[in-house]
Formats: structure tokens, sequence, C-alpha cells
């Protein structure tokens, strides 16, 4: 008797809870269906304390009590991922004009960022890099509802040797400027992964070649050892974490991909036996093409260095033929656009230069979604229009397989079912 009057009892706290629970509706004309990689007409999806529930079709039966959004005659879409930000970063802010500034400052430059980028329909980023662990104070300050901004990965300190990419080389010896992630050993960099794991990271970012924005390293050289970066990923990846590597020179991307790295940032100067050794590891491809128009036009006025503007024209083009060809060739590709290089919240102007530099527009929004979502290890919760996922959604005018820069100007945004921007 008493376990029946548990189980009763047990039973009904469940029905209340879900008689309790917030429910959506969202209808609309269109869908992208990601995963499938065509558009559905009339979608009705179901989304109950944050989840879908279920992706139907307008005219199913509603759960009594939901809220409805209806879209009318707009195309929904899974919300974006960017799996390359820095949105700690302003590149109005560059070069040495970064120096007036105090250290914390970066984080209410990020919070605004945070902002940006959700309303643009990036509902879920990668944060490959930010000082004083940055990023795990915004994504911390998002989670308790302090400010709104898109769910982040954080990488916190990106990890490189003494004078490379990731290192502060604008400076003369007498300045010192601590960087707990510079490492120079096999060993040294176990431990690098191991700090900056206990302190909030979720994934290891790695300065495997020189930069384009860093000062008195060739843009191409490579920088860390094949022992070293063998040494990191071992250690992340025992750690549950995975690495992406930033890398511009083909022996650095090659060295990088035989070391088992999950990603390859820039891939810049990437040959053919980079492509094949990313098919034969699985390691994706994070290319920044958009980048190169706002560098060029806008950089010198912001106060980037004019060694890393003529390493801009070095590789600018020379990314972009190489992701020609790394699509071409099969290699799994990903959106990255380096938000913080450009300003953030203009991170949709990348699909329509994926487009114009050879994959189609369903490609490129996949690179966006289901395939972010794979290479992030989160398709439980992200990248898709499925049920158990967050119901994090946008929502364009017009159709994006048509024109993929519908995607620039979201009509609507919703992340968790709560709407962040209501179409006018």
């Amino acid at each position: 008797m008493k376990i029946a009057t548990i189980l009763a009892a047990t039973l009904l706290a469940g029905m209340a809870t879900t008689a309790d629970a917030k429910t959506v509706v969202v209808t609309a004309a269109h869908m992208i269906d990601v995963l499938a990689g065509k558009r559905v007409d009339n979608p009705q999806v179901t989304i109950v304390d944050g989840r879908i529930t279920a992706v139907g079709r307008k005219g199913d039966a509603v759960p009594a009590g939901a809220e409805r959004v209806d879209l009318g005659e707009r195309t929904l879409l899974p919300g974006l991922i960017d799996m390359h930000v820095h949105l700690t970063s302003d590149p109005t802010l560059s070069g040495y004009r970064q120096l007036e500034f105090t250290d914390n400052f970066w984080t209410v430059v990020g919070v605004a960022n945070a902002r940006r980028t959700l309303d643009a329909g990036f509902t879920t980023v990668r944060n490959v890099g930010s000082a004083n662990y940055d990023d795990v104070a915004l994504k911390q300050g998002i989670e308790r509802g302090y400010v709104p901004g898109p769910r982040i990965v954080p990488a916190t300190y990106a990890l490189g040797a003494t004078g490379g990419h990731c290192d502060a080389t604008e400076f003369p010896p007498s300045i010192q400027v601590p960087h707990p992630q510079i490492a120079n050993t096999p060993d040294e960099f176990r431990g690098a992964v191991r700090t900056i794991r206990k302190y909030g990271a979720e994934v290891v970012k790695v300065c495997m070649t020189g930069g384009v924005l860093s000062k008195t390293d060739s843009v191409g050289a490579q920088q860390i050892s094949l022992a070293e970066i063998k040494a990191i990923v071992e250690e992340a990846h025992m750690l549950g974490m995975k690495v992406a590597v930033h890398a511009h020179g083909a022996e650095g991307i090659n060295d990088a991909l035989r070391a088992g790295v999950d990603t390859i940032e820039h891939a810049s100067l990437a040959d053919a036996e980079s492509f094949k050794l990313a098919k034969v590891s699985g390691a994706w491809f994070d290319m920044d093409i958009y980048d190169d128009d706002y560098i060029l036009a806008e950089g010198a006025k912001n106060g980037v260095f004019a060694e890393s503007l003529e390493k801009e024209r070095q590789v600018g083009l020379k990314q972009r033929q190489t992701f020609r060809a790394a699509h071409a060739a099969g290699v799994k590709m990903l959106f990255g656009t380096d938000g913080g290089v450009y300003p953030n919240g203009n991170n949709a102007l990348q699909f329509a230069k994926m487009v114009e530099w050879g994959m189609t527009p369903i490609e490129a929004i996949q690179a966006a979604t289901s395939s972010a979502a794979i290479a992030l290890g989160r398709t439980a919760d992200v990248g898709a229009i499925q049920p158990g996922r967050f119901g994090d959604l946008i929502a364009v005018e017009g159709d994006p397989l048509a024109d993929v820069r519908q995607l620039e100007h979201p009509a609507f945004v919703m992340k968790g079912g709560a709407v962040v921007v209501a179409p006018k």
C-alpha cells in the first residue's frame, strides 16, 4: 500500500511538472531540414522547457495552453553555430591601441559582442582564445541570466610557444607580459592543458604556426613540434576535450593532422597531403574566408600592424583557393569566421563567400549547423531542429537555399524556446 501511494504521488508530481512546463509552438511556411538537406513546407515545432519535443506539420494537435509563434511566410532554420570567434575582441582597437584599456575592459566588450552575435542568429559559438579566462566569465554570466548571449564553448587561453603567434611578440625585452599558456616542451604543454581545463576550458586551442596579426613571425612557419602537438592531443583527448589548431602553413597543418587534432583553423596553405591526412583522420577544416575583405579594407585605420597587412596580402586569396580545393577534395568543412578580427555580429557575411568559393547553399548552412554540432560533440543539444535538442531557431524572409545571403538578416531568433528577436 505504501509503495502504491508513493508511485501515485510520483506520477502526480510528474503530471504537475508537465502541466506547469512552458510550451511554445512555432509555425512557418518553410523549414530547412539540415539533416536531410532539404526544405520542408508548413513545419510545426513544439518546444517544452527549452527543448524540442516534436517536429510535425502545421495543423497537428497543439498542447493545451501552449504559446503560439506564427512566422507566416518565413523559412525556419536551426540556430547557427560559429566555430571560431573571439567575443572579447574589437577589431577597431587593433595593434597598440589595445594598450589604452584596463585588462577587464575586454570582458565588457565581450558582453556587447555576445548580444550582437545572438541577435545575428548565432545561438552557439566556440570561443577559441581569450585572456584572463574572460570567455568562461562570459559563459557563466549568460548561463546565469545576467547578460544575453549565445551558448559558449570556451577555450580560455590559446596555447603557444615562446615567440609564437600566441605569445606577446609586440613588446621589447624590458616589458614582460605574463602568459600562462606559453610552453616549450611536451610535458609543459601537458601541464598547460590541465591548467586551462581546471579553470573552465572545454576545448583546447593551439597556435601551431605563425599568424597574420602577430608580429615578428612568418605566417606559415611551424612553431610547435610533432612531439609537442602529440602530447597536447593525448592529454586533451584523455580529458575528454577536443583540439582546435591555428595553422596556416602546410608543414604545421600536416604534423597537427598526424597527431590527431580535431579541427584545423585557417588552413590557408594546406596542400594535397593535408587533404589526404584530414580525410584519413576525420579532422575538419574551419576556414575564415570572409576576413580578407575586412582586414585589407579597414585594417590600416584600425591600427593593424603594417607587417600584418602584408601577411594578409600573402595568404588571403590563397586561403580562398585552398578552401575551394579542400571542398572539392572531400575534406569535411565547418563554418568559422574569426569574429573579433572583423566586427562580431557580422558572422553571416561569410556564407556568401563559402558559396562563391565552391559550396552549395545547403552545404554552407550545414557547416554552421549539423556539421558544427558533430565537430563539437554536441549533437544531442544543437545543430538541427530535432526532438531532444534545444529550441534554438532562426527564421529568414526568403529561401536561403536560393539566396544564402538571407541569413545575413534573420527576422526571428529564438534560444532555448525564448524569443530573442521577434519578427516585425
